[in-house]
């Protein structure tokens, strides 16, 4: 089996050769950048299958390198590391693109669980190009797009991926417990609180049409409906 590759984006020295030397192996290949601009340039070298980063860092820090990758790039998987847990934090995380979100300390079993449990999920997504209608709006969940009226949105991994099981799960309601395992990786109330951030947000981006309703169903889940005319 091909080695899983991963960017690893850490100023931290002892720190980046740590995680380098545990999961350096058989399953996977590290290559190490110590700032933002080193990691975007290694990663437009490479090419790596899962992009794990710190937040802060010398000369671009990785929320501005992520920006930068998620220009052309929404595929790669993105894990961010990080001391700062603030909900504004991981929010911000989320939405310019990462995919998960790792506080700092972390125990490197946990760092493996992660990174293997991202290149499961994200990677299988590129073979799937179902384009779901909702009212007057277009969305690509692999493109990330919504479209309406001649009018393009980007959305964040996080919002597409919210989306994309709103729609699967039209006029039923859609157990917010799954969600936040699936893609939280846990149903804490800290997670749950982010989860409805961002179904406010996806709200906001599909209030141009008035059918669109995205209902809280207390306790439960979200209820995808769009009214017929």
């Amino acid at each position: 089996m091909d080695k899983i590759k991963v960017l690893l984006v850490e100023d931290e020295s002892t720190l980046a050769m740590i995680i380098k030397d545990t999961l350096d192996g058989e399953e996977f290949e590290i290559i190490l950048a110590s700032t933002g601009e080193e990691g975007l340039k290694k990663y437009q070298e490479i090419k790596p299958d899962i992009i794990v980063s710190d937040i802060m860092m010398p000369d671009m820090d990785g929320f501005s390198m992520v920006r930068h990758i998620r220009k052309t790039d929404l595929l790669t998987p993105i894990l961010f590391l990080s001391a700062r847990s603030s909900a504004r934090d991981v929010v911000e995380g989320f939405e310019i693109g990462g995919n998960d979100y790792l506080k700092k300390p972390f125990g490197m079993a946990e760092l493996i669980i992660r990174i293997k449990a991202l290149f499961r999920k994200v990677t299988p997504k590129i073979q799937s190009n179902t384009i779901f209608r909702i009212g007057n709006y277009t969305f690509d969940p692999i493109k990330q797009t919504l479209v309406v009226y001649g009018e393009k949105q980007l959305l964040s991994n996080r919002e597409s991926e919210i989306l994309k099981r709103l729609c699967e799960y039209e006029d039923q309601v859609l157990p917010m417990k799954d969600v936040l395992i699936d893609l939280w990786g846990d149903d804490s109330f800290f997670n749950a609180r982010s989860l409805h951030v961002f179904i406010t947000k996806l709200r906001h981006k599909l209030s141009r049409d008035n059918s669109i309703r995205i209902l809280n169903i207390r306790g439960v889940g979200y209820k995808l409906i769009v009214d017929s005319l």
